[in-house]
């Protein structure tokens, strides 16, 4: 007998080693942070933590949770707000029997939810937010306690889940707390690595029910939770995970696109033109000389018609116009014609 003792002790010790809360990697990751955004969770009371295979919400062996996971994902676009599925041990000292669904943070619990409800439920419940027109609805009270003892999906949450669901009980036993807090085991809720895993549904400090999730939880930490977190409603920092619902956002102000000048542009607004070019637009292109000159007019001069013609100048010199342009040249060959008879005359004489 004292060998089997000494063996048995010797088991126990390189489980605690390899899938406890002795193991190396034990708060080598930061918690913080490692809880992916969700609003709603919802609980399906279904046999025990031991008969649960590794993947019970795809088991074929296991249509009930199957049915609900699958029709939460076929219908997650048309249900308003995030909605986890995890799967938790029922009990008579729970009052849960199969089928029972805990629907979280609305505090609500669904009575005998069978294979042909799926559908229905998930229509009048997650889509339309209804009551369930097939089923009994109950309000929730006290405080949940989720402990991941998924012994068939990762050895180490069903280690350390064992251990946390007794010490939990027995504190909260010790305490009188049983009419007020429940505890049970659950399914995977991701992370095997932080295990012990817990989620604890209770009243926040301002009366909101929240859903706050713990890791690298030990028997050691289960007083601190039951004082600070159920008592007080207050998170237990160096263990804690995240938490159900809209996380805290840092809002980054989008800036706008702007102009030269620094001013914001709105959608709606048209931006301004810079000065001259609606104009420009309109009566079509300035012709452009040599090195910036341009051969328009100045803006403030007002131009004279001028009558397109072969001859015609598309553009203006100076102040002068076409008119004066062709006077200035037939004043000119005038002057060239008298300098030349000018010229003949005197070479006649």
């Amino acid at each position: 007998m004292a060998g089997e003792s000494e063996n048995f002790s010797t088991v126990a010790t390189d489980e605690s080693t390899e899938h406890g809360f002795e193991r190396p990697e034990m708060y080598q990751s930061n918690l913080s942070g490692t809880v992916d955004h969700y609003d709603r969770h919802l609980f399906l009371s279904y046999k025990t933590h031991d008969s649960w295979p590794s993947r019970v919400e795809d088991s074929d062996s296991d249509p009930l949770p199957k049915l609900l996971s699958s029709a939460l994902k076929s219908r997650k676009n048309d249900i308003a707000v995030k909605t986890r599925l995890t799967i938790c041990e029922g009990g008579d000292d729970l009052e849960l029997s199969d089928g029972d669904v805990l629907v979280f943070p609305e505090m609500i619990i669904y009575r005998s939810l069978k294979d042909s409800d799926v559908d229905g439920f998930v229509e009048d419940v997650l889509v339309n937010g209804k009551p369930w027109a097939s089923g009994v609805q109950e309000a929730l009270t006290g405080t949940y306690v989720f402990v991941c003892a998924h012994n068939n999906r990762d050895r180490r949450c069903g280690v350390c889940g064992h251990v946390l669901i007794e010490k939990f009980k027995e504190d909260i036993e010790s305490k009188g707390l049983q009419n007020q807090v429940v505890v049970t085991a659950c399914s995977h809720v991701g992370g095997h690595k932080y295990a012990g895993n817990v989620i604890i549904f209770s009243a926040d400090a301002e009366g909101k029910i929240s859903g706050n999730w713990y890791g690298y939880v030990t028997p050691n930490d289960v007083p601190e939770l039951i004082d600070q977190q159920i008592g007080k409603g207050e998170i237990i920092e160096r263990i804690w995970r995240g938490r159900m619902g809209t996380p805290v956002e840092k809002t980054e102000k989008v800036e706008e696109p702007k102009l030269a000048n620094g001013t914001s542009l709105n959608n709606n607004d048209k931006q301004p033109q810079e000065r001259g070019t609606e104009e420009k637009d309109s009566v079509g292109s300035c012709c452009q000389g040599a090195n910036g000159f341009s051969c328009c007019r100045d803006e403030n001069f007002k131009e004279k018609p001028v009558k397109k013609g072969s001859g015609g100048l598309s553009c203006r010199t100076g102040k002068w116009d076409q008119h004066e342009i062709l006077t200035a040249v037939v004043v000119g060959g005038a002057v060239a014609t008298i300098a030349v008879a000018y010229g003949l005359y005197r070479r006649s004489r």
